[in-house]
């Protein structure tokens, strides 16, 4: 097996390890006396909720019902559950219209009935309702700036709780009296709760005070009402101990870290050995790829901390200053950085790419790169620092023929990074 498909396979074995038809129905509650209300968001609800549709179904027959919204090209029909489609990573309209049918979905839930949220990554953007005093466009234009001034998913999302009608656990609030368990598909650094499509059905500690000082650190340009909102206090979320959210549960069917065990199982199965970095990483992508270079670079002058082949391992989810024009995401910007920094050193290869498929905008998961790739670019007329200072990552690789593309994979337990030294 080359290099690059070992490290494709291990990319495969990641992805397939969140699939939400290997990792739904064990996690599943048991079906109430009442009615079962499904509803969800995200790029892998749709699947998620056939897959808890072929388990309860049985059970539950004609009291199962619902609506789950999802990114265009990720559905998956199902029998008695809705699927909704919406855009992502900035909402539009009908991220407004999918969060008013869930809401809806659940109105006039009783004690003796069970709402089943199915939760993942891209939620914030498909599932937008803005709180009273903003117009869409108000809430169109903050996910866009948030989207391009640096932050991590943690501060964003902060922002973005404080700005929702819906978020924060505001939806799990609008389910009362009936009983909530989420189920979730955990595409953030260190799984907190709270960052899983911002939170819509778990208590928030976090403030408009807080939201207020990520505007200030990252001197975010807001609409004067979201900024007047924020500074007012108005937007405050559903905080830890409210009465409306008792007896509500939440089940992580699918993390980073298992993603990257499934990685490090066809790794040694090849006779490389996995070195896991860690499945919370975060910063600016650039910044990583430079730091990783040098653990690359140990590895393979030093054997430290491991001696070749080896392969070192890492998620979580880096951020992108966007100063260029260039079309890009997260994973190229790295991707290219690394390059740079590794200046063609033999026998170092790697991959980067996001397990939903879609690395920023563009429907490109990621890329790989060789000893060969800085020399194969400059040979094309290419110059790799000014692709990326115009973050430009995506027409890099395209050029270069090394994009990694896989079409919706139906699943999202964030970035995966693979570092193989041979």
């Amino acid at each position: 097996m080359s290099e690059v498909a070992l490290l494709r396979a291990m990319f495969d074995a990641a992805v397939a390890s969140a699939l939400p038809a290997r990792c739904v129905a064990g996690c599943l509650p048991e079906v109430p006396t009442g009615r079962l209300v499904v509803i969800g968001a995200g790029k892998a609800a749709a699947a998620m909720a056939r897959a808890a549709e072929v388990a309860l179904l049985p059970a539950a027959g004609d009291r199962l019902s619902g609506v789950v919204v999802t990114r265009a090209g990720y559905e998956v029909a199902c029998e008695r559950i809705e699927v909704l489609t919406a855009s992502h990573p900035v909402p539009n309209a009908a991220s407004v219209a999918a969060a008013d049918r869930l809401l809806a979905a659940v109105r006039g839930v009783r004690a003796e009935d069970r709402v089943l949220m199915l939760l993942s990554g891209g939620a914030s953007a498909l599932l937008c309702r803005p709180a009273d005093g903003l117009s869409f466009a108000d809430k169109r234009a903050v996910h866009e700036a948030l989207l391009r001034c640096g932050a991590s998913i943690s501060e964003m999302n902060c922002v973005r709780r404080h700005l929702s009608g819906i978020k924060g656990g505001r939806l799990a609030a609008a389910c009362w009296p009936a009983p909530v368990t989420t189920l979730a598909m955990s595409d953030v650094p260190g799984d907190d709760l709270l960052d899983i499509g911002s939170g819509p059905t778990v208590a928030d500690p976090t403030s408009c005070a807080d939201a207020l000082a990520v505007v200030r650190r990252y001197d975010i340009a807001l609409p004067a009402a979201a900024l007047a909102l924020l500074a007012a206090g108005a937007g405050e979320s559903v905080k830890p101990g409210d009465a409306r959210l008792a007896g509500h549960e939440v089940r992580l069917v699918a993390t980073p870290r298992m993603a990257l065990q499934a990685a490090a199982r066809v790794a040694e199965a090849a006779g490389v050995r996995p070195v896991l970095l860690g499945d919370r990483i975060e910063g600016e992508a650039r910044e990583v790829a430079r730091v990783m270079a040098g653990i690359a670079l140990s590895a393979a002058a030093h054997g430290e901390p491991a001696a070749a082949p080896c392969v070192l391992l890492s998620g979580g989810e880096t951020s992108v200053t966007v100063r260029g024009d260039g079309t890009g995401g997260r994973n190229v910007e790295f991707l290219l950085a690394l390059a740079i920094a590794l200046r063609g050193r033999a026998g170092i290869y790697a991959l980067a790419a996001d397990t939903d498929g879609v690395d920023g905008g563009a429907e490109v998961a990621g890329a790989w790169i060789g000893p060969e790739t800085l020399e194969h670019a400059r040979a094309l007329g290419m110059d790799p620092a000014e692709a990326l200072a115009r973050n430009d990552g995506h027409s890099f690789f395209a050029a270069l023929g090394q994009q990694i593309i896989t079409g919706p994979t139906l699943t999202n337990v964030n970035d995966f990074r693979a570092i193989l030294i041979v």
